[in-house]
Formats: structure tokens, sequence, C-alpha cells
């Protein structure tokens, strides 16, 4: 609730936070086809109708602060992908919205993996970036308009975003295989934008109303965290799984935390970076194994056996390179699991015999679906937390060195957060 109340509160000053309530009440102003617009404690003069009596007022005079609202309210600096090495800010407009939209004023957005790829090559295997695309899809922010069909979420709401939105007619949507729906609609993945803008409008039922002990930051973490409760769900893992992970990248992490929420009773995680493996370490990790790209898989999974008390039953394999996809395999206990998270080369050679004699399934995971709920669960109620994950922040200005930090691993980056808003602005407690 404390959240909200800042963002409603009908006593103005010139802190910035207030400044940034009467950017969302400015929005909520005038309302555009489709939509309605909620008074939630909004000066009416706020709502374009200054002879209208209303119960707040200033007894100032506020010119600087409106001033400083309508620029705001038409300030929307968004980070565009233009092609290869070419990631511009720019101004867009504000979208408006459907009956079955809000309009997000942006708080947190995460940088993935994927977007760095975006970046480097212009492409994740058969999403080809043609045109100027918005970057980013981790992320989360603040209710600042609803359609007119929305009933679970009002203005000052703060929010996750799940960033694929499906069909919800095909086959597969009602199956609840929506991450499978061939009209998806992604964030950040061409043809479609992103969310690492000023504002941002979206589907009302794919965001997900925060509590006021969750940060901005938790939230945006949601979107990884769904990858590593999905690819746990499709593995099976349970009570007492023993489950191997291999690599401690931010999803291996994800991973690693969700695993434990299920109840597995031994993890071991390997990387090729040791600090890496030190914060698995410092997030519950039963074992740590530092790989040599020299060794072979034989002797890997050697290692792997006389680490742990004998074969694991699920293995999860988060690098995507084709050694790691035939190490989880040959590790895995006959009759077990394997799951592939990580996307590489479009063809790779793996032994399939030794899968098929054995019975060790072998699974994909795309995403995932049916899994921001439980993800917020597990970060709301502090069976997992994420916080350690995220080690750089940047303003949104400085998006670039953002990217650079994401992209080479300065500093020992793991999470990288990019604030649109400034820090802590919409928390109530600090992140």
């Amino acid at each position: 609730m404390l959240a909200r109340k800042w963002l409603v509160n009908c006593c103005y000053s010139y802190a910035h936070d207030c400044r940034a309530t009467k950017v969302i009440a400015s929005l909520s102003s005038t309302p555009a086809p489709g939509e309605s617009v909620k008074c939630l404690g909004i000066p009416r003069s706020v709502h374009n109708s200054p002879s209208e009596h209303t119960e707040c007022c200033r007894t100032r005079d506020s010119n600087r602060d409106d001033k400083f609202t309508e620029k705001m309210a038409t300030d929307n600096l968004t980070a565009v992908l233009h092609g290869i090495e070419d990631l511009r800010l720019e101004q867009r407009p504000i979208p408006e919205i459907a009956s079955d939209e809000v309009l997000l004023a942006m708080d947190s957005v995460g940088i993935c993996g994927s977007d760095v790829h975006y970046l480097t090559a212009g492409r994740i295997g058969d999403f080809v970036l043609t045109k100027p695309m918005i970057i980013g899809h981790e992320a989360a922010g603040v209710v600042a308009k609803v359609g007119k069909s929305v009933k679970h979420l009002a203005v000052g709401d703060r929010v996750a975003i799940e960033p694929g939105v499906p069909c919800r007619y095909c086959d597969l949507c009602k199956q609840g295989k929506y991450n499978l729906c061939a009209d998806m609609v992604f964030c950040a993945t061409p043809p479609y934008d992103g969310n690492l803008t000023r504002f941002y409008k979206h589907a009302a039922d794919f965001c997900f109303k925060l509590p006021d002990h969750v940060s901005m930051e938790e939230g945006a973490l949601l979107e990884p965290l769904s990858v590593g409760v999905h690819a746990c769900r499709r593995a099976e893992v349970g009570l007492g799984s023993k489950v191997l992970i291999l690599g401690a990248g931010p999803i291996g992490l994800v991973t690693l935390l969700a695993a434990q929420a299920l109840g597995a009773s031994e993890i071991l995680i390997t990387d090729l970076v040791q600090q890496r493996l030190d914060v698995a370490k410092e997030l519950g990790a039963t074992h740590t194994l530092l790989l040599d790209r020299n060794q072979s898989a034989e002797d890997i999974v050697k290692k792997v056996h006389c680490t742990m008390s004998g074969a694991p039953d699920k293995a999860v394999d988060c690098c995507g390179a084709e050694s790691s996809a035939r190490l989880a395999i040959f590790a895995t206990r006959s009759g077990g699991v394997v799951v592939i998270v990580g996307m590489g080369a479009p063809e790779i050679k793996l032994p399939l015999i030794n899968a098929l004699s054995r019975v060790v399934d072998i699974r994909g995971v795309f995403r995932y679906c049916n899994d921001y709920s439980a993800a917020l669960a597990l970060v709301a109620s502090g069976k997992v937390n994420v916080k350690r994950l995220v080690t750089h922040h940047f303003d949104i200005t400085e998006t670039a060195k953002a990217f650079e930090t994401s992209r080479y691993g300065h500093g020992g980056a793991i999470k990288v957060m990019i604030h649109v808003q400034p820090r802590d602005a919409n928390n109530p407690v600090k992140f």
C-alpha cells in the first residue's frame, strides 16, 4: 500500500517522486479510445477540469511543477536496436492502449543474454532483426493508465510483466502450452518491440501485481526466475531429487534457486568461471565443479559421480554448448531426465544410443508458461531470494555502458539492471 499511496497522494511538493505522481496523473487525464480513467485522490485540476470543485487543492503557485510534468509526460526515452552493434537512445511516441491493456511507467529492466545476442549477432535462431526494435523484456513498472475492460489493476499498482502474450485461441493456448503459440507476441523478439522505454503498453492479464514488500528489481527478475521454474518443472524436480546444473550464469543460478525451492536434496552446478561458482555456492549449491575445456566428457562424468552421492537423476543444461548437452546425457542416471534450456548451434551431435538404451528422457525448454505466479509466490514468500543476482545498476541514459558491462562481465556482472526511473522511486524499502 505504501508505494501506491505516494503515487496517488494529492499533496504535491518539489520532490522527484511526487513529480512522478503528477506525470502519471497527467497521463491519466485524457482517456484514449476504449479506456477509462479512475481518479484515486488526484486533484480534478489534473484531470483538465479546473472549473470543478475539488477537495484536494494546492495552495501555492505550481507553474514550475506543471512545466516539469508537461515535459515528463511527453518524454518517452527509449532504447532502440537498429542493427548489429547499433543501439541508440531516442524519443518514441507514448503508446495508446486498447480496452484490455494498461500503460506502464517503466521502472526496472534487466539485461538478458538474448538482448546482448541481438546486439552482437542481430538474430537468435529464426528470429532475425530486420527493422529497428526496442530492446528489453525482463521488466517491472507502475500502472499509469488502465483500459476500460481491466478490472484487477488500478493506476499506481506496481506490476511485473510477463513479456510474452499469446493469441489465447489456438489449440496450444487452450491446452495451456501458450509458450508454443505460433502467434506469440514476445517483447524484444523480432518483429516485436521490448520495454526498455519510459512508457510501455501491455496486456493487463499478463501483468502481475507486486506485494508491497517485493521490490521493482525483484519484479523484473521474475522473468528469468520463471525460466528456472519451468526448467525444473520440465525435469520433474521434486523432494529428494539429485540435480546436475550445467552453467552458473543467470539462468543456471535461477534454476539452482528453483530446484532448491522444489525440494532437491543435492545440487551440483558446473562452470568454467570460478567466480560464478562462488556465487552459486553462496546461493546454496551443495557442490560446485570448475570445468576445463580440455577435459573429456568421460573424465567429467567420473568427477560428477564422485562429487555427488551418485549419478544425478535430473540434469539441466543452461549453456547450450554441444559439450554440455553431451555431458548432461552421459552423467544422468538411467531412467533420468535431461532438460536443455540453453540454445546454441542449430544442429549438434548427441549420444542418442546412450540415452535410448538407458531410457534417459531428453526434453526441451522454450521460455515458460503458467510459471509467473509460482515465481512471484516463491519470491514473495521468501523461499527464493533473487537479490544477490543483481550486481550492477545503471540509469536508462547509461544504457550503452550497461550493455557493455553485461556483455563483457565487467566487475563480476551477473544481472545488470537498468532503471528507467530513479532507483527506489517505487520501492517502499530500498533495494
